[in-house]
């Protein structure tokens, strides 16, 4: 197994914009990354992020919303895989950690590949507002395919869906942003959070923001406290909050080099 960060835009943000207390004079990048991870059994993509499509895409958004988004378009997952000469046949389907637009960007880059999701939050998307209008405008040619949980527990989660069956991918719910938000678990080496203190502080995303997302409060705590042990008990995990690029340092970037 291997696993590999792909960089596919950088929204210029701050701190409070991404948790409750952060400083509004503490500038923070927040990334949109795709993640590879390579298995025999066949190679999955987390998210997408930023799409060759983003600029028809955001049109969609409100004037607002587009008003405030400092994004900067880097290299489309897609474009980056065949840069470094990967086979896409190897690609077994895409593993959503939830449908907001920033995820799923890429989607149609990828056209014919699975995109795995809860069913909860494939019923989300009709009813997300614009932040899962990129998600809904796919409906009809995405290969969306929803899953449920087993009933097995998982370092203190009630359920999980153990992906290959070998416990190298275990997805887990992570509820709350949104309602079928997941976390990913990858052994060796979705987006409870979007900064590195969201989770050590145990603070969600500021009122403003978590009303624009329709999240729901409680979840977002229960999950936090969840993740929150999980560092605590097993600081040999590596926590990756979706947008910090902190949480990606560890992760080598893809290149042609990386795939010999």
């Amino acid at each position: 197994m291997a696993i590999y960060s792909l960089a596919t835009g950088v929204n210029h943000r701050t701190a409070a914009f991404a948790y409750r207390g952060g400083s509004p004079f503490d500038k923070r990048d927040s990334v949109s990354n795709a993640v590879l991870v390579r298995h025999p059994q066949g190679d999955i993509l987390i998210d997408t992020g930023i799409g060759r499509s983003i600029g028809s895409q955001m049109e969609q958004f409100p004037f607002l919303f587009r008003l405030g988004t400092d994004l900067v378009q880097l290299q489309p997952a897609a474009d980056q895989l065949d840069a470094a000469g990967y086979d896409r046949k190897l690609l077994r389907c895409i593993v959503l950690t939830h449908a907001h637009w920033d995820h799923v960007s890429g989607v149609p880059d990828f056209p014919g590949v699975p995109v795995l999701l809860t069913a909860e939050e494939y019923r989300f998307i009709d009813v997300g507002g614009f932040g899962t209008e990129t998600a809904r405008s796919m409906k009809a040619t995405a290969a969306f395919q929803g899953y449920a949980f087993d009933p097995v527990p998982y370092l203190g989660f009630d359920q999980s869906r153990d992906l290959y069956g070998d416990g190298s991918i275990v997805i887990v719910p992570v509820p709350g942003h949104p309602p079928g938000s997941v976390g990913i678990f990858v052994t060796p080496p979705g987006d409870l959070v979007w900064q590195l203190e969201g989770l050590l502080e145990r603070e969600g995303r500021p009122w403003f923001e978590a009303k624009q997302l329709g999240e729901d409060r409680v979840a977002i705590q229960q999950s936090l406290l969840r993740m929150s042990a999980i560092a605590t008990r097993y600081p040999q995990i590596t926590i990756v909050p979706a947008h910090d690029p902190r949480g990606y340092a560890s992760i080598r970037e893809l290149s042609r080099a990386a795939l010999r």
